[in-house]
């Protein structure tokens, strides 16, 4: 299952960064965009949003002020799942994604990992 990481960063004490890691580790392709140029588990992170396909999910590290200028992004990928990480919820983009058909999480994607439920 392929998951766009928004925000991520090479900083290992970010949540962004645990996350990107969780991912890996659960077998997950990982695509990470982020402002800051580095790597995250061997992976370069982009700076400018690549265009993919079948993204699954996009996990969000994001305030929501520095999300807007991703929205359209974001919609392009079409992906079946939003998840809105803990200082992330952003009821304008939730309501775009819901009448896209794109599921929307509030949750903590480290958490959802680590029960079994991402």
């Amino acid at each position: 299952m392929k998951t766009l990481v928004l925000g991520a960063t090479p900083n290992a004490d970010r949540f962004a960064y645990r996350a990107v890691m969780s991912l890996l580790r659960h077998g997950h392709e990982v695509v990470p965009v982020g402002r800051k140029k580095g790597e995250v588990g061997g992976l370069t992170i982009q700076n400018d949003p690549p265009q993919v396909s079948d993204v699954h999910t996009v996990t969000l590290y994001l305030n929501p002020g520095n999300q807007r200028e991703y929205y359209d992004y974001i919609m392009s990928l079409s992906p079946k799942r939003i998840i809105f990480n803990p200082g992330t919820e952003n009821r304008e983009l939730e309501k775009m994604a819901q009448q896209s058909g794109i599921e929307t999480v509030e949750g903590c994607t480290l958490v959802m990992l680590s029960i079994g439920q991402y």
